[in-house]
This record gives C-alpha cells, sequence and structure tokens, in this order.
C-alpha cells in the first residue's frame, strides 16, 4: 500500500477508535461527555485549543497527501530521513503506538478523560501499561508522531512532531499537578516509582 493511503486510513482509525469511539463507550456507563476541556482563558482550555487545531491540522495533512499528486513538490522532504528502512521503522512504530493507546485506554476504563476533570473524582489507574509509563496514551501519541515523522519525512510531520511534543509536556504537567491535588501522597509515590513517559 501507497505510504500516503496508509497514513490517512490509520488517522481515520486512530481518531475514529481513540477519541470519538472510546469517548462514546465511556459517556454511555458513566452518564457524561469524558471531553472536560473547559471553554475559559486558563491554561487548560489553551492547551485544549491548540491541541485540537494540531489534530484538525493533522487530518487534512493526510488527506492533502493522499489526494494531491507529488505532494513533495508543496512540502520538502527531509532528505537525511528519506529510507526505505526508516519508512518500515515508521510504520511499525505507529502500530504499535496504536495498539498501546487502545490498551490503555480500555484500562484506564471509566477514569478515561479529555482534560481534566474538575467536577467528578476519578480512580487513579496504576496497573496494566500504566505499571510503565504514568502516561501511556500520550506516550503512544508521541510515538504515533515519531512513526509518522520517519514514514513521511517532510517539514509539515516535523512540525507535527515538535508541536504535539510541547503540548503534550505542557498537558501532562498540568494534569500531574492536578492529580497531586487529587490523591495526595499515592500519587506521589505513583510519580517516584514510575516514569513519565517511558
Amino acid at each position: 500500500m501507497d505510504i500516503r493511503y496508509f497514513l490517512l486510513v490509520y488517522f481515520i482509525l486512530f481518531f475514529t477508535c481513540s477519541f470519538w469511539g472510546v469517548s462514546y463507550r465511556v459517556a454511555r456507563r458513566i452518564k457524561k461527555n469524558p471531553e472536560v476541556l473547559p471553554n475559559d482563558d486558563s491554561a487548560f482550555a489553551l492547551v485544549g485549543r491548540y491541541f485540537k487545531r494540531l489534530m484538525l491540522a493533522l487530518f487534512l495533512y493526510v488527506v492533502f497527501i493522499a489526494f494531491v499528486n507529488e505532494p513533495a513538490h508543496y512540502l520538502p522532504v527531509l532528505q537525511w530521513l528519506a529510507y526505505p528502512w526508516l519508512q518500515h521503522l515508521g510504520v511499525t512504530l505507529m502500530l504499535f503506538a496504536f495498539g498501546g493507546v487502545l490498551i490503555a485506554q480500555y484500562q484506564m476504563r471509566d477514569s478515561w478523560r479529555i482534560g481534566i476533570d474538575t467536577e467528578t473524582k476519578t480512580k487513579l489507574v496504576t496497573t496494566g501499561l500504566f505499571r510503565f509509563s504514568r502516561n501511556p496514551v500520550f506516550t503512544g501519541m508521541l510515538l504515533s508522531l515519531a512513526g509518522l515523522l520517519l514514514a513521511k519525512p517532510d517539514v509539515a510531520t516535523l512540525f507535527f512532531l515538535l508541536t504535539g511534543y510541547l503540548l503534550i509536556q505542557v498537558q501532562v504537567r498540568l494534569e500531574e499537578a492536578f492529580l497531586v491535588k487529587e490523591h495526595g501522597i499515592v500519587y506521589q509515590q505513583y510519580q517516584l516509582k514510575t516514569r513519565r513517559f517511558l
């Protein structure tokens, strides 16, 4: 399969399964929308807005390259990464990341949220993939963006990786500060024995 079509199918499945699908399933169980991003002037809201825009831009990118002949004319290729074996590695990373994200979301069960839920106290999950990473969903998202860069090395995918990395770093710190307040010493002990990402 042409890498351009693989990326289109991959991100359609990624967004459908790991965002809309999981959110719908959790919403039915908890009788509440698990997307709790605020709509104010806070840092939480700002990061959430930029992250949504980045995801929209990423989706438009994969649609663009799938249906435009010779996308390299519009998006310069990073030749120092343009090797077949790196492309294969990138695809492998993306598939691995997708599986990891779905497993971590399943393990979160009703604690899954998009954003920080300040109204409902959720269970702290420390088992499964959360034994190895405090943020396996974000880790999977970063691996997916890194895989995208290797699979289709151009200026756009480099932008998505760098911007996604910065936004995730900020979001994770905001969430962890909240979790310290919410779970106290239990979360602090978890921080000491489990890495933030990998």
